[in-house]
């Protein structure tokens, strides 16, 4: 397997497990929208998540994770989270280069294959407040569910510096 492969479920649990972040699993079918993910929320508890991938003018790549009913202003985001000039969607080939995941199966977790830094994490405000965040472990067949002060260790053991910040309105 090429050194830069984005890395498979198994690897990101043990990385888990490495560095001492419990985690559970719930597999499901694929889903590849919030609305199509609706059935779960009996089963599996806490906050879950949206994410949008997006880059602004210099192209300067963003991963906002927010609740999954929170509204974005996509023509003012850029103000708070320090971008240059209005946000636009980023392209899916961007998005397997920097994140080895594929547009439905977006997720905070994707920044175990960010090696290089390109990407900026964003949790917003809101959600952190939950005890667990559930996320996608790099596919759309499973959510993870984590401590919100877990998701922060794990971007930090992965070397980023997430911007915790109130994005959503």
């Amino acid at each position: 397997m090429p050194e830069n492969a984005p890395k498979t479920r198994e690897e990101l649990f043990a990385f888990l497990d490495g560095h001492g972040i419990a985690h559970k699993t719930v597999d499901h079918a694929p889903v590849f929208t919030v609305a199509e993910s609706v059935a779960l929320r009996d089963e599996i508890r806490g906050g879950h998540t949206k994410n949008l991938f997006i880059k602004d003018k210099k192209d300067r790549y963003f991963l906002l994770t927010v609740e999954e009913n929170a509204e974005v202003d996509l023509k003012q985001v850029h103000n708070l989270i320090g971008g240059s000039g209005r946000v636009s969607f980023g392209r899916a080939e961007k998005l397997m280069e920097y994140l080895g995941v594929i547009p439905g199966a977006v997720t905070a977790f994707g920044a175990i294959n960010d090696t290089a830094g390109n990407v900026t994490f964003v949790l917003d405000a809101d959600l952190m407040r939950e005890e667990i965040v559930n996320c996608h472990p790099l596919s759309n067949d499973a959510t993870t569910s984590i401590a919100s002060g877990d998701l922060i260790r794990f971007m930090e053991a992965t070397g980023h510096k997430p911007l915790v910040l109130k994005v959503t309105s």
